[in-house]
């Protein structure tokens, strides 16, 4: 537990091995699959808009049925170029087979028509369909919903860092804890939506919706929250501080100090979220996963980034990159 904090650059290294997976599959992956520019999250209606059509086709087996002959179903009903993902679903212990659909939004004046026609054309060329579920969004309150998503991320944002450099301000160099929490927080969202653009890969039933957007401003307010206990046991170290006393081992005396804290009380979520994933249905499971993940991720970055970014600072390690905070560079606390 004395190393924690000599052992900071360690855990840089390790919030690095789980960025850098997330930014490929965010970044890289979506452009060399599709040779174009864009992230590799799978957005839900509420932010691309469109029309998203979920079928059931209980005359049909797993395998007898492609996502081609969906689609130009949809096609003869008016929706040209929808996206399709073949799945199935086990009803009274029998497969059956659905669709996810994507398409353009539903006419505002004949909503009632188009459906009836994509139900028409369903049942001509490919056998009985039924229609589970049917969302449909226009491309303005797509585009709000978006511009509004990245608002509350970025206001949240900077309510946050204005409030602790105010709660610090009897501290030395308020705006340094500030900072480190955003930092840590942007960590944190960098991770999360990683994971978001993983599961986007490789899960079709994965989305980033307004439940993933509650997710992650959660789990900003968990990461603060951990990261406001620590720097106030810092804050209160530092008052009662001896004289040649490091700021490093001050730092990591405090995170020995609020490590038991932090983590029961993680844990207690933590049961209470696995619970719910596993219990608490289909339609909330990714918003808890992503909740689960974020939980973990959030303590993390508390300890082992947040605290260990103020240390860094102090001792302006960047002129003196791999230093890495020797004794011989290191300096006692200052008030």
């Amino acid at each position: 537990m004395e190393q924690l904090v000599k052992r900071r650059y360690w855990w840089f290294v390790l919030s690095l091995v789980m960025i850098l997976p997330g930014l490929y599959f965010l970044l890289l992956h979506p452009l060399l699959t599709t040779g174009q520019p864009r992230l590799g999250l799978r957005p839900s209606i509420d932010f691309s808009g469109g029309a998203l059509w979920e079928v059931r086709f209980a005359e049909r087996a797993p395998g007898e049925l492609g996502s081609s002959e969906v689609g130009a179903a949809f096609a003869a009903a008016g929706f040209e170029n929808a996206q399709v993902q073949m799945s199935q679903v086990d009803l009274d212990g029998s497969p059956i087979v659905t669709a996810l659909v994507r398409t353009r939004p539903l006419n505002e004046q004949t909503p009632l028509q188009d459906r009836q026609a994509v139900e028409a054309a369903l049942n001509d060329q490919i056998g009985t369909a039924v229609i589970e579920r049917l969302e449909s969004v226009g491309p303005t309150v797509s585009q709000e919903s978006t511009r509004s998503a990245v608002i509350a991320v970025i206001g949240a944002s900077l309510i946050i860092l204005l409030y602790l450099t105010w709660a610090f301000r009897q501290a030395p160099h308020p705006f340094r804890y500030g900072m480190c929490a955003i930092i840590s927080m942007v960590h944190d969202v960098v991770i999360i939506i990683g994971v978001a653009a993983i599961f986007s890969t490789f899960n079709p039933r994965f989305e980033v919706d307004a439940l993933f957007l509650t997710a992650l401003l959660t789990i900003l307010s968990f990461s603060v929250h951990d990261t406001i206990v620590v720097f106030d046991r810092v804050r209160e170290n530092l008052l009662a501080r001896q004289p040649d006393q490091h700021f490093s081992d001050l730092v990591n005396h405090s995170i020995v100090q609020t490590l038991p804290r932090s983590i029961n009380t993680q844990m207690t979520t933590l049961f209470t979220l696995t619970a719910l994933l596993f219990f608490g249905g289909e339609t909330i499971q990714n918003f808890v996963l992503i909740l689960l993940i974020g939980l973990v991720v959030g303590t993390y970055s508390s300890i082992f980034n947040a605290a260990q970014i103020l240390v860094v600072w102090e001792y302006r390690e960047w002129k003196n990159w791999f230093g890495r905070g020797r004794r011989d560079h290191e300096k006692p606390a200052t008030a």
